[in-house]
């Protein structure tokens, strides 16, 4: 028998992390399957199934023969349909065609699409922390490096122009956005959302405004960068259809960018995945089109995700030992453990404790470069939530 080939991974990939996130929802279901009962609060998925108008669509849409290969790009008319939502939220200066749009697999490519098209050896990407794991990877994968630019946590971890400009060189390439935050629920006001945009774009830094939970805010509504922006000439536009609509497992997200760089992006996804799934296309279209009876759906889930977090957070808050963030949109509690001050990883040691001893998954803040913090996702059940919260106030007063 020959030796097998030993695996040296490429210069591309030596520098990868695994997703935390994934990582920590495998390690539950594994627990789970092995008879364990754990609160899996680790995934950033909705627990609600897809509204029922938009699996009908998708059923008529197979019946019809959506089957085969689309444009790389996407459907026309779901480039439509996105154009014709960001046209009546833009005001700045030419309207959005359908042309500036590339669909792709989820949000998640969408966001790699832009950074290797936009990115590249020698740049540098201001990434506000805490933020989703995956920006500094990708980032990285577009071989530019990933700058990390602290938040204050008495500002929900949000940054303004003159966090950016400290962190800013002559390498500056781009800036990463994210609102409402994931891990935080932090909200950019219309106004911090604007003097950003405004300084970026004074500056000649591209921004990626990734926006997929921009419907899910509690308080008051969330502004894009389209609701705010006077120029889009160095902004591209990130959502999809995952959070929303309860359609994670659907992988459609698309970009709103220059026609340039749409382009661009559509040339790099013609070597990679080529189209997304085209009866995903339909149901997205459904969704985007149906009027109330998929609005009327995403209502009660935002409603929802508001109950369970007012349920739990005075839970938390409760605690002497936890310090927590009031999430005004998405659906995550971000807290500061004990131990935050004097502990290398504190986050990751109360999560790891919390699962052997509580039963509850939860994401370190590790995973979004804030080590002191964990995650605590509310996309499930409120009882379990509420549960799993008073455990997480036991453990923190044992960790005390």
């Amino acid at each position: 028998m020959s030796t097998p080939l030993p695996f040296h991974p490429s210069a591309n990939i030596a520098e990868l992390r695994e997703s935390v996130t994934i990582a920590v929802s495998q390690k539950a279901k594994a627990l789970k399957a092995a008879g364990r009962e754990v609160i899996d609060l680790g995934a950033g998925e909705p627990d609600f199934d897809t509204p029922i108008p938009i699996r009908d669509a998708a059923k008529r849409a197979l019946d019809q023969g959506a089957t085969r290969y689309t444009a790389v790009e996407g459907i026309l008319p779901l480039r439509e349909a996105i154009a014709a939502q960001a046209n009546a939220r833009y005001r700045g200066g030419p309207s959005i065609g359908a042309g500036d749009v590339v669909v792709s697999s989820g949000s998640k490519q969408s966001l790699y699409n832009a950074c290797v098209v936009l990115f590249g050896p020698g740049d540098e990407v201001l990434v506000p922390t805490p933020s989703w794991t995956s920006y500094y990877e990708m980032v990285a994968l577009a071989r530019a490096t990933a700058v990390e630019v602290p938040g204050d946590p008495a500002r929900g971890f949000k940054v303004d122009v003159p966090l950016l400009e400290r962190f800013a060189t002559p390498r500056t390439r781009g800036v990463m956005l994210n609102s409402p935050s994931n891990p935080t629920g932090s909200v950019y006001s219309p106004d911090e959302l604007r003097a950003l945009l405004d300084h970026c774009a004074a500056r000649g830094w591209w921004v990626i405004s990734d926006e997929i939970y921009v419907r899910i805010a509690y308080d008051a509504v969330a502004p894009g960068a389209l609701d705010v922006a006077t120029r889009r000439d160095n902004l591209i536009v990130v959502d999809g259809v995952a959070k929303a609509y309860a359609m994670t497992g659907w992988r459609i997200g698309w970009t709103i960018s220059p026609t340039a760089v749409a382009k661009a992006m559509g040339a790099l996804q013609s070597h990679t995945t080529s189209n997304p799934a085209t009866v995903s296309q339909h149901a997205a279209l459904a969704a985007l089109t149906l009027g109330e009876p998929v609005e009327s759906a995403v209502r009660r889930m935002v409603a929802e995700f508001k109950t369970r977090r007012d349920a739990a957070l005075p839970i938390l808050r409760a605690s002497a030992q936890l310090t927590v963030l009031q999430p005004e949109g998405a659906f995550y509690f971000y807290l500061k453990v004990p131990g935050a001050d004097r502990l290398a990883d504190a986050g990751a040691e109360f999560a790891n404790r919390l699962l052997e001893e509580e039963g509850v998954a939860i994401v370190p803040g590790s995973a979004f470069r804030t080590p002191g913090w964990v995650r605590i996702s509310y996309a499930a059940a409120q009882a379990q939530v509420v549960e799993a919260c008073h455990r997480v106030v036991r453990l923190a007063a044992r960790m005390a």
